[in-house]
């Protein structure tokens, strides 16, 4: 249940954080999400990377899906994709490292500064 409720905070804060700021307040958030939401190191990578990876799939397929495809085609045909639902999908694979190495390193600094109540 606290690894369901990480991914929805640290998807909802960090999409309201990139509405303001730039792209990389997501690895804030997921930092600090990992350092607060004492799961383990392992459920901590999992919930960054599931909450910046299911937030930059739903921005992408948000700016997308209104403009016909025309922008992620091209991006596709630039970095030689055969498709633009690849680049869509690349795209959320990599927000997904992004959040779940920020959210993994919040979790290895609660355990360096915390060790006894790390799990």
């Amino acid at each position: 249940m606290r690894l369901l409720l990480t991914i929805l905070i640290i998807a909802t804060m960090a999409a309201i954080a990139e509405w303001f700021a730039p792209w990389w307040m997501a690895a804030i958030v997921a930092c600090v999400a990992g350092y607060a939401s004492r799961l383990s190191t392992g459920k901590a990578f999992l919930a960054g990377f599931c909450g910046i990876a299911l937030l930059w799939l739903t921005f992408a397929l948000w700016r997308d899906i209104p403009n016909h495809h025309i922008l992620s085609t091209r991006m596709a045909q630039l970095f030689k994709l055969p498709s633009y639902i690849l680049f869509i999908v690349v795209t959320a694979f990599l927000g997904g490292v992004l959040g779940g190495l920020a959210a993994w390193s919040g979790a290895h600094l609660r355990k360096l500064f915390h060790p006894a109540v790390s799990h």
